[in-house]
């Protein structure tokens, strides 16, 4: 591993009434630390795991709408304030990996094709799977970036990968990180709603709920309500579109 903690700098924060340091996560963090090389954030949309996904990347360098250090494009300011305060312990130090916003990858990806065009004597979709990303579907988009992009010795902040991948390429998703952790020389922390994800082997799943705290992969609501659902999918479905109170 290379992050091994952050530390939420509270005597610099004047009130914990604006955001983002109104949701009560952050109210209650003081350090976070991380104990395995794959990390899982998990948690109602609103809960700040993004939020501090975002400010981590933010923190590393990595361009805040996602890429790496060496990607330059703008969107519109989304990310808050909280990378200003935290502090980054690392073991060592490392800069090389990159940041996936499934919100803003359409934008990513025009990014490269103007690089391109500003570049023609360079193939800038190399580490692309060889080809523009808006030429293949967005899952395959994603799985070419996780193929070729990623890479030994990085640090992978991925925000909900799950939204433009089927099952079948999640799986193909946990097999690229089971590669590259396999290496030794690869750090992930992924926020994510998928149980399928969740389920990846000796991963740490922290859930933000009110305060951040370590759960086993069963007793994620993810797992416990997939679960629930196919083994009772009538019953369920049954209740949910016909239950009128």
């Amino acid at each position: 591993m290379y992050l091994k903690k952050i530390t939420l700098l509270k005597e610099n924060i004047s009130s914990f009434h604006s955001y983002p340091f109104s949701i009560p996560v952050f109210k209650e963090l003081n350090e976070l630390n991380f104990k395995s090389t794959v990390t899982f954030f998990v948690g109602e949309n609103g809960s700040g795991k993004s939020t501090l996904l975002e400010a981590i990347a933010t923190q590393i360098g990595f361009n805040k709408a996602g890429g790496s250090q060496n990607n330059f494009f703008e969107i519109e300011d989304t990310v808050s304030s909280l990378a200003g305060y935290l502090r980054l312990s690392w073991l060592p130090k490392i800069s090389n990996g990159f940041f996936l916003r499934a919100e803003t990858f359409y934008d990513f990806a025009s990014y490269l094709n103007e690089l391109q065009r500003e570049n023609p004597s360079i193939n800038v979709f190399s580490s692309y799977g060889g080809k523009s990303l808006h030429e293949q579907s967005h899952g395959e988009s994603f799985l070419s970036l996780f193929k070729n992009r990623f890479g030994k010795k990085g640090i992978y902040l991925l925000d909900e990968p799950e939204a433009a991948l089927s099952p079948a390429r999640q799986l193909a998703l946990l097999k690229v990180i089971h590669d590259l952790e396999q290496e030794g020389a690869s750090q992930f922390i992924i926020a994510t709603h998928s149980p399928i994800l969740l389920g990846y082997p000796n991963a740490t799943i922290l859930h933000f709920d009110g305060s951040i705290h370590e759960i086993d992969y069963e007793d994620t609501e993810h797992y416990q309500l997939t679960k629930y659902f196919l083994n009772n999918r009538e019953g369920m479905l049954n209740k949910l579109l016909n239950d009128t109170d």
